[in-house]
């Protein structure tokens, strides 16, 4: 008679048919067993966070046009970011092969809205009680950093589990990431510079989340051979956070600038920030 597997340690609600059973193989095969694909993931994840701060770095370089672009690069990053949950992650999570988009998936995403609202209430009321002469990180940066963080650690688990099917496959998810990567890191540079931080400052919080990817990327190639699915609780967190983000921070300071120059800028920018983001559906 064959025995049952024990549970993933992944609800089932969040995760997809193919991951509700563990995988045979001891942690040292896995690890053992790919040292190529090892090499090969964390190059590309590396190349990824490196090749998506040349934007950035080049408006840095330029301080007092990154202070004209600014209102527009707020703009776009709304368009990115609600780009990013509603024509790439949440299609993602719909997908029949990875399981269709749950009830439990939902509820991570309201969670991750709920989350985020709490940590920036909670970092308001320590910035109110705090000393007046401290100088604070705005609770919009530190929400933008933790919900790029989270989705640096989705791409870098997805560039892994794509290296371990092929290697070609790597390749093109690795192009694809990068494209995707470099308007949305621009768009957080604007989001870190509006709120506050030097553009050298923003440049070196966005090299940090950026740099994440290579723990997802770690711990996908370290989980590989015993469980999957853990990226779509992660990938709904992401979502919910973007979705926050955009809504809650960005679009009430775009409606603070009421002149039709600005409205127009702003319109551009978000549309643009969509545009970009459907093009990358190309080359996905």
């Amino acid at each position: 008679m064959r025995a049952r597997s024990p549970p993933s340690p992944v609800p089932l609600a969040l995760t997809s048919p193919r991951s509700r059973t563990l995988r045979g193989g001891s942690l040292r095969a896995v690890i053992g067993a790919g040292a190529s694909v090892w090499l090969s993931t964390l190059g590309a994840v590396l190349a990824v966070s490196l090749i998506s701060l040349a934007g950035i770095l080049a408006l840095v370089a330029r301080e007092a046009f990154l202070r004209r672009a600014l209102p527009f690069l707020v703009s776009f990053a709304v368009g990115a970011l609600l780009g990013d949950a509603l024509l790439h992650i949440l299609p993602e999570l719909a997908e029949e092969r990875r399981g269709g988009f749950t009830t439990g998936i939902a509820f991570v995403i309201v969670a991750a809205i709920v989350f985020f609202f709490v940590l920036e209430k909670a970092i308001h009321v320590h910035h109110t009680l705090d000393a007046p002469e401290h100088r604070h990180i705005h609770p919009v940066a530190v929400n933008n950093l933790i919900g790029d963080g989270v989705h640096n650690f989705v791409d870098g688990a997805i560039i892994a589990g794509a290296f371990i099917v092929d290697a070609r496959l790597g390749i093109a998810t690795t192009a694809a990431v990068m494209l995707h990567e470099i308007p949305q890191e621009v768009g957080d540079l604007g989001v870190l510079v509006h709120a506050g931080l030097t553009p050298r400052r923003a440049v070196v919080y966005n090299l940090a989340s950026a740099l994440v990817a290579l723990f997802g990327a770690v711990l996908a190639l370290v989980l590989e051979g015993v469980v999957d699915g853990l990226e779509r609780p992660l990938l709904a967190t992401s979502a919910g956070a973007f979705v926050y983000i955009a809504g809650a921070d960005l679009i009430p300071e775009l409606h603070r600038t009421n002149d039709w120059r600005s409205s127009i800028v702003q319109f551009v920018g978000i549309v643009g920030g969509f545009a970009v983001m459907a093009l990358l559906l190309l080359a996905e």
